[in-house]
């Protein structure tokens, strides 16, 4: 990696903090949705989580012994603004006051991402995202934070995954809020992508120097030569990649998708959306496969099996080559309208706990973790401007519709007693980290001696 190169880790509010009913925290859609039957495998929810929230100077210090350079972990709306809305709830402002101050003096920079899907509730019982009304409310609570938190804050991410968020949100009902609206979702999308860009304004009239994206991205691979699955993969791709790249960067939507989109663009949101980005994040995990979906189907594509590579935990298929795929890919379709780019986030679930010894020999995630950073490397020995790696996660965590059953951590979490042990993984991130910042000591020394 070349000097300067960012090493750090991701979390989310919902998925690590707990205290769901604490010091003013309001209800948010993800509390709702845990408490309707069948939504979460397990039947699980955040409401403890990994009790981030009174453990936070622990994980500190577990970052600290990394040698994390970044922290990228997310605002709980509904703790600052129980409501969505009005004035600032103090203690939710504290608490993270104390994690900014807390990483700072461990010399690891925060990244903050404004909304990772914890919307509060009071707003989703007026309409959530589909009311364009919440465009407003999430450009105050840009504007609060914004206010509070600049002078400390290196990168500022306003959405993470706004693709996710209106397809598993709003179109197929898998997260919360839980809605099943299928192609009646994309205003949700747009509504995002406006409030992404009002995000950006407000984070900049209160001093922000670095603001990005969080963007879920997937290479699309047709199941076959197929004119129909041909034709599907590039809707997909459309839907997935393109609605979101194209106006954050270009400031239009793709050709294909403008019918479905011309009743809900008011004047002079384009260029809302097309906000100047300091960096493009890549939120990366694996490809997808297309086919075309038969004629009784909700949608015209479906997602097939991708056969012939190792898969995860969770089902996924492991291709770090697709990474380097997607990272050319996009350098040359965006070429100077591509700023540096960030991985956000990539990493993998596998369930191996401590063994009688207490260790956790995960060397399934190292090998993930090694196979997608030369992925990279490779990526940027072809040109591209990769600044960044931010692993997720730092902690086994609450997974969304999957409960507890999932661990992404770095760190295993045993959610009984809240105890944390380093996985193997971990160990080797940190020998990673210690192996780049030796080469930017001795090259500097170097330069010095020159």
């Amino acid at each position: 990696m070349p000097p300067g190169f960012r090493f750090g880790t991701s979390t989310a509010s919902y998925q690590i903090e707990g205290a769901a009913t604490e010091d003013g925290r309001g209800p948010s859609i993800w509390d709702t949705f845990c408490a309707q039957p069948g939504r979460i495998s397990d039947g699980s929810s955040g409401a403890v989580a990994c009790d981030h929230y009174h453990r936070y100077a622990e994980d500190i210090a577990l970052m600290k012994r990394l040698g994390a350079g970044g922290y990228r972990f997310s605002l709980a709306w509904p703790r600052i603004q129980p409501t969505g809305s009005g004035p600032a709830n103090a203690k939710g402002l504290d608490f993270y006051d104390r994690l900014i101050d807390g990483l700072l003096e461990a010399d690891i920079q925060p990244m903050v991402t404004l909304y990772h899907w914890d919307l509060p509730q009071a707003l989703e019982d007026d309409g959530g995202w589909l009311n364009r009304a919440t465009i407003d409310r999430f450009a105050e609570f840009a504007a609060i934070v914004g206010e509070r938190y600049v002078d400390r804050v290196e990168h500022w991410i306003p959405i993470n995954e706004p693709n996710v968020v209106s397809t598993l949100g709003y179109s197929t009902g898998l997260h919360a809020p839980g809605r099943k609206l299928l192609f009646d979702a994309l205003p949700v999308s747009h509504h995002l992508l406006v409030g992404h860009g009002r995000a950006a304004i407000a984070l900049r009239a209160a001093g922000a120097t670095s603001v990005g994206c969080a963007n879920n991205h997937s290479p699309m691979w047709p199941a076959s030569d197929d004119e129909a699955d041909v034709g599907a993969t590039k809707l997909f791709d459309a839907l997935w990649n393109g609605m979101y790249v194209e106006p954050m960067l270009l400031g239009r939507y793709p050709a294909d998708l403008m019918p479905l989109l011309e009743d809900v663009i008011e004047p002079g949101d384009m260029a809302t959306i097309r906000q100047p980005l300091d960096f493009y994040g890549i939120n990366y995990y694996n490809p997808l496969k297309i086919a075309a979906a038969g004629e009784d189907a909700d949608m015209p594509y479906k997602i097939v099996e991708l056969v012939g590579y190792p898969t995860t935990d969770f089902g996924w298929p492991v291709v770090p080559d697709a990474l380097r795929e997607w990272l050319i890919i996009l350098r040359a379709r965006f070429r100077a309208a591509l700023p540096p780019i960030m991985i956000t986030e990539n990493g993998c679930a596998y369930a191996t706990g401590p063994d009688e010894n207490g260790v956790v020999d995960d060397q399934a995630r190292i090998d993930y973790l090694e196979a997608h950073l030369k992925a990279i490397a490779t990526a940027i020995e072809r040109g591209v401007d990769v600044r960044g790696y931010y692993a997720w996660s730092l902690l086994d965590n609450f997974e969304w519709a999957e409960g507890y059953t999932q661990r992404f951590g770095l760190v295993h979490v045993d959610y009984e007693t809240q105890v944390r042990t380093p996985k193997k993984s971990f160990e080797w991130y940190a020998d990673v980290i210690a192996a780049r910042g030796q080469v930017e000591a001795s090259t500097d020394q170097d330069a010095e001696q020159g």
